[in-house]
């Protein structure tokens, strides 16, 4: 079968390479959106995953914008590819586009739809602190994410997994899916499934105001704010007017009646903070200009005793 892949985060690298190296698949082009700047503007960054192809001569296309560029569609269209698969790719196909393929363009979405629409998934379900997660194979139509389901596997999620982790989870079981989706499409004993719509629930866009933990939220819900952006969007809190981010939390019971951001004890454990509904362990942070270390190591440079306050940035 002849394939081009849609992709260009990390999280699609495992399958990308599975392809390249399955005897079942031609992997004619790697379509990736275009190197971007590092964050402070001084060099671009290369992505892993177009260096992949290059190394594997496969064919890579940069669009700007897929649907407004028809010179790459017509070479697209001239590769006479079987399917297509996307995965994190980053830009909305035209109908032309979604076309092109002899049989599909197949999306792997890293939830289990109609569960979690949206661009942000991963983080979602982290953040509602579910306990299931999983991913889901699907034909892709105009719709956001709203194309028959081929697919889904689950995967269960304990109370401390974080963002990065998780995706690394996808990233892993991601390619057997897609396979056994492609498969099945192509010898017709896979017949897509509609999806129930009056059940469709959709992500959020992060903003930069989400990262700021407030204290007078329940410790649960700060924890799994912790964990779901765990190095994406790393939540931050202020002491003595510098900023902290937080990376490693553990909620605690507590019944005290100290104000929300209160320090209420420092151990070689961590630092314990009062919340709206409980207690709030801070195990490892990052101090504004330091390293990460544990929260002890910081609090013992910092000064930090009982009854001083984090607050708001």
């Amino acid at each position: 079968m002849k394939i081009a892949f849609f992709a260009t985060p990390d999280i699609a690298i495992n399958s990308f390479k599975y392809f390249i190296n399955s005897s079942n698949y031609e992997v004619t082009a790697l379509v990736t959106q275009p190197p971007k700047p590092s964050c402070r503007g001084k060099r671009i960054i290369e992505r892993k995953i177009e260096t992949i192809a290059l190394e594997n001569n496969v064919r890579v296309f940069e669009p700007q914008k897929i649907s407004k560029e028809p010179d790459i569609i017509k070479e697209l269209k001239a590769l006479e590819c079987d399917f297509f698969i996307t995965f994190a790719f980053g830009q909305i196909l035209s109908q032309e586009v979604i076309d092109i393929p002899k049989y599909a363009t197949i999306n792997l979405h890293a939830s289990l739809l109609p569960k979690y629409r949206g661009a942000n998934p991963i983080c979602e379900a982290i953040l509602n602190g579910d306990k299931k997660t999983g991913i889901t194979t699907m034909k892709t139509v105009l719709e956001l994410d709203a194309g028959d389901i081929c697919m889904q596997e689950e995967i269960e999620l304990d109370d401390e997994i974080t963002t990065p982790e998780l995706m690394e989870k996808i990233s892993f079981l991601s390619p057997n899916l897609l396979d056994k989706t492609l498969m099945g499409l192509y010898d017709n004993t896979l017949i897509p499934k509609p999806q129930d719509a009056t059940k469709a629930t959709f992500t959020k866009k992060i903003k930069k105001e989400d990262k700021n933990i407030n204290w007078d939220a329940n410790a649960r819900e700060i924890h799994n704010k912790v964990r779901a952006m765990h190095t994406i969007n790393t939540c931050h809190t202020k002491f003595a007017n510098k900023l902290i981010k937080i990376l490693r939390t553990k909620p605690l019971e507590y019944k005290g009646a100290e104000k929300c951001g209160e320090v209420l004890n420092v151990s070689k454990e961590g630092i314990l903070v009062k919340c709206a509904a409980d207690a709030l362990l801070l195990v490892d942070v990052k101090p504004e200009g330091k390293s990460e270390m544990s929260a002890y190591n910081w609090s013992l440079g910092a000064k930090i005793k009982i009854g001083d306050m984090f607050e708001l940035c």
